[in-house]
Formats: structure tokens, sequence, C-alpha cells
């Protein structure tokens, strides 16, 4: 079951044995990122890069991937763990059969599913054995006194606790971790809890650390992350919550301790699974035939219904429908079914196309996430000074508004996929905009020259914007972008000389274009510390002086500007 410790004991042999391979990889939560978006070709990305450590091999779709994963997996001895299969199609895509891999190539999968298991016909089968009492209280000490044994005063209680966990080592982490640092009574008042749950109601369990969250904020992150952020890049997340007027950094912190919220290696939000359940049922609960009444609504059957009869209340302050390209046509829903729900933050639509006046909107939106937005949008009535952030991906707009939009808080602008999409916004009313992404805008020509009003920019993505000749000058004037990405754009052939303005810029991916010289002052920049260019890839002291002995090669002649590079000191530092 859930929280039994199956990734963990995975993640333990990975790290004993991973050295003795030529190749391996740890492929976590496949169960939650296949249903996202292209969330196949994502894992099999991930499969393939990490295997032969490089981003240069690219997967168009996942029936190539599966193709290319069959052909280049058996060419090394490799480890691989698959974490959390619960689709036999997973494993098909993934590892479909063992004559992908070479002789003394190991693959370990986690998974709920025994039956599925037995189909693939894998070679052992290992059931997780609960913890005997020892470990139980070793494991439950760990979190609760940070020690493997309790304390002497504590003993009796920490001995009740972990038998009303059930030997669960979830139980037995979340509950330690609410416990560290409390005083006898609140362990009694824990106690007294645990027995009131029947023995199998896991999630109850769990529970008790949500309740004992002493700041109703904490509980309101907990609960936005459960129902919408899972797999969200942590910045991005904290972004949103602070402008729903959260501390966000120090209540992700509190959770994180309490092991209620997880942020793995790249950044991302998640949470266990049946911690995820837990915080959607707190909500269910509270009013479990009257959906319009919650304050976040994810089920799409129940969203539909409130939508579809205009039952939406002030109440509902977050609401999820994604749904499955099921037709041609998006399923259609009056903006008017929004005119009360007045505390509206977070709004997400996927395959859905919204007929009316944009008015209904909430003025309290700090997210909106619409995937398959449809080309309607640019023209309508859209006033939303608050939102911070704006996720358009896969959308079928060619302009995103006609009229420039005054958007002092908004901090996140993902255009990606957009393939209709021909010219950037208008970025002069955007003062505060932190991340600007259009990967994979197939048709974009053309970027404002506003662009150089984006202060505060920190990332700006065009990677595979494959007809766009050309930046605006005015984008070398970002004194505050870190990470600028053109990879993919095939047509682009210069970088401007202009550059070392950019006096933040740490990292420069440009592969896969035409540019064929780089800038001379590019190498001036002190900042810089990833480049990808021309070819060359890497941290900016091992390229550069290749780039320069490029220069330097009877090929190409030994230019003055080229020896006033050659003289800066910095390069080799």
């Amino acid at each position: 079951m859930g929280g039994s410790g199956k990734t963990t004991i995975a993640k333990a042999i990975y790290n004993k044995i991973f050295r003795e391979f030529e190749g391996r990889c740890f492929l976590l939560n496949i169960r939650e990122v296949w249903d996202q978006d292209n969330g196949c070709l994502h894992l099999e990305q991930q499969l393939l890069s990490a295997i032969y450590k490089t981003t240069k091999i690219k997967i168009e779709n996942t029936e190539s991937g599966k193709s290319i994963l069959e052909k280049r997996l058996g060419q090394k001895r490799i480890l691989v763990v698959l974490d959390d299969v619960d689709k036999l199609e997973q494993l098909n895509s993934l590892a479909a059969s063992g004559k992908w891999f070479s002789p003394g190539s190991i693959i370990i999968i986690t998974t709920r599913d025994v039956h599925m298991l037995r189909c693939l016909r894998v070679d052992k089968l290992y059931s997780m054995k609960e913890f005997n009492d020892k470990e139980s209280m070793e494991h439950f000490s760990w979190h609760a006194f940070k020690e493997p044994c309790p304390k002497k005063e504590f003993a009796f209680l920490a001995n009740e606790v972990v038998s009303y966990c059930e030997r669960l080592p979830l139980a037995l982490e979340v509950i330690g971790s609410h416990l560290f640092n409390r005083k006898e009574y609140e362990w009694k008042s824990v106690l007294k809890r645990l027995k009131t749950i029947p023995n199998n109601d896991v999630q109850k369990k769990l529970k008790i650390s949500f309740d004992g969250l002493s700041d109703d904020r904490d509980r309101e992150i907990f609960l936005d992350v459960a129902f919408f952020f899972i797999g969200m890049d942590k910045n991005d997340g904290v972004d949103i919550l602070n402008g729903c007027g959260h501390s966000a950094e120090i209540g992700i912190n509190v959770l994180m301790e309490r092991c209620l919220i997880t942020v793995d290696t790249k950044r991302k939000l998640g949470m266990h699974g049946l911690l995820r359940d837990m915080g959607r049922e707190i909500i269910r609960e509270s009013f479990p035939r009257k959906p319009e009444e919650r304050s976040r609504l994810w089920n799409p059957e129940e969203v539909l219904n409130v939508l579809s009869k205009d039952m939406g209340t002030k109440t509902i302050e977050g609401l999820a429908l994604n749904l499955l390209p099921e037709s041609v046509n998006p399923t259609q829903l009056k903006t008017e079914a929004f005119k009360e729900m007045k505390r509206l933050r977070l709004l997400q639509f996927a395959n859905v196309q919204l007929v009316g006046d944009f008015k209904y909107l909430s003025a309290d939106l700090r997210w909106l996430c619409w995937y398959g937005c449809p080309s309607e949008y640019t023209t309508a009535n859209f006033d939303q000074a608050n939102l911070v952030a704006i996720d358009f991906k896969y959308s079928q707009l060619e302009l995103v508004w006609k009229k420039g939009q005054m958007m002092k808080q908004l901090k996140i602008l993902n255009l990606s996929h957009s393939q209709h999409l021909i010219q950037t916004p208008d970025f002069s009313n955007l003062p505060n905009l932190k991340k600007l992404i259009l990967k994979y805008c197939a048709k974009l020509t053309s970027v404002s020259h506003t662009i150089g009003h984006l202060k505060q920019v920190l990332l700006i993505n065009f990677k595979g914007c494959s007809s766009l000749r050309v930046l605006p000058r005015s984008i070398y004037k970002l004194k505050s972008l870190k990470t600028l990405i053109l990879s993919g754009c095939s047509l682009i052939d210069k970088l401007e000389e202009d550059i070392e303005q950019m006096e933040s810029l740490s990292t420069l991916m440009a592969d896969k274009t035409a540019i064929t010289q780089v800038p001379h002052t590019l190498l001036r920049l002190k900042s810089i510390v990833y480049v990808s260019l021309c070819d060359f890839e890497g941290l900016s002291r091992n390229v550069f002086p290749s780039i320069i002995w490029s220069w330097t090669s009877p090929t190409n002649n030994f230019s003055p500007q080229v020896q006033s590079v050659l003289d800066l000191p910095i390069l080799f530092h």
C-alpha cells in the first residue's frame, strides 16, 4: 500500500549499487508524471538523458521514443528504477522487454499492483514486509526525537503512538515529525485522537499532523498544493501563494519539516499520494453533498455540474476542470457561471471554451492556467490586474491581447506550444514579470521591442521558436536577466556585442541555431556560468577556452579583438 516504504527501499538499493553500472536513472513518481501534459514523452526523455548524460538526444514523440530507447538502452549495462508504476502502458513505453537491456542490467519497479508485474513476467517479486516493533520505534524516534530511541520520559507515550500508527512508515514519519519538540500534554492530546480513529483509516491518522498546524495560512498552503500545485516549480508556487496573501517561503518550510510536502532535486513541489488524497478529502467532507459550498473544486463531474447549473458561490476559492480532448470541439461553458465566485483565486482549465463576457471572472484571480485557450480570448473584455501567473500552454492564440494590459502583479507568463502565436504581447505594463516562457511557438516571428521594459525578468525562454529570425536590440538592456534560452531557434544567426550589458546573465543556451560566431563581449561577462553555443556546451570556464581555440585555428584569422579577449585573466580563474 501507499506509505509502506517502497520508494525509500528502492532509493537505498540504488544509492548502494549505482556505481557498478555504466548508466543509471531513477524515475520518480511515474504515476503522477504520466498524467501530466506530455508525461510519457517527458519520462522517456528523462530516462534517455540520464543514461547518456546529455540533453542532445531529442525524442519528438512517444512512439519514436520507444524505438530510440529500444535501440539505445541495450548499449550499456544500466541500472533503472521505475517508481510508482500503475499502468502496463507505462512499462511498455519505458521498459517493454528484457531484450531492451544488455546482460547484467537491473530494472527495479515499485508499484501497488502485483498483477501488472506478473503480466510483465518480471524475474523476481518482492512484497513489502511490515516493520517489527523495534524498527517502528526507531523510525518514529528519528522523526520525533532526532535520535534512534525515545527519551525516557516519553517512552510510554511513544509506544502508544507507534502502536496506533500500525507500523506504517509514512504515518510514523508524519506524526513523529508533528510531535517533535512538543510538550507531554500535546502528546497525550494526539494519542487521544489516534484512539478514536479506526485501525484501517490511515488518512485520518495523517490528518492529525495537518490539524496540528498552528497557522491557518500553512493549512491553506497545504491544501492549495494538494489540489493544484503538485509538480509545479517551487519558486512559481511561492510567487502565486504570496500573491494570495500567504507567507509561502516560511509556510512551505514548515510543511517540509512536518513531512507534509516535498521539494525534489528539480525544485518541484510534491506530496505523497495518501497526503494529497487526505487534503482533498478534508475539503470534500466539509460539504459532502454540496460541492458548490466547498472552498476548492477538483472532481470534473462536480465542477461541470456546478458550472453548467450556475451554482457557483462566493465560498469557492479554487477550481480545476481538466478534461481530455475527446472531440474536435472543446467543452463550452458560460462565463456567467462565475458571476458569484467573488473570491476565486486559482483557476485551471484544459480543453474548455468560455463563452460570454470575461468581466464575470473574479478580480481576485491570482493564477489562471488555461491549456488550449481558444483564439476568441484575444478580443475578450479581460481586466485581471491582480494576476500573478498566466499559463496558456497549447493555446490557439495568434495574439495574446490586442490592447496592452496593465498587470503590475504579473510575474509568470507561459505561452509554450502555442502553435498559432505570431507575435509576443506588449510588455510595457508588466513591470514585475520574472519569467517569460514561449517554448515551441513555431510561428512566432516577432518579439516586441518593449521586452526591454522587463526590468525584473530572470528567465526568457524561446526554445524551439523555429520561425524567429531576430531578437530586438532592447533585449540586451535587461540587467536582471539570468537565463536566456534560444536553443532550436534555427533562423537566429547573430548575438549582438551588446550582450555585455546583461550583467546578471549566468546561463546562455543557444544550440541548434544559425549562430556561427560568438560575440567577443560575451567572454567579458563575469556572471556567466553555463554556456551551450556553437556546438560547445558546459561550464563557461571549460567552454570559453575551446571557443577561443576555434577562433585561433588555422582556418580563422587571429584578429586583435580575439587577442584582447585572450588577455582577459578572468576567463581562466
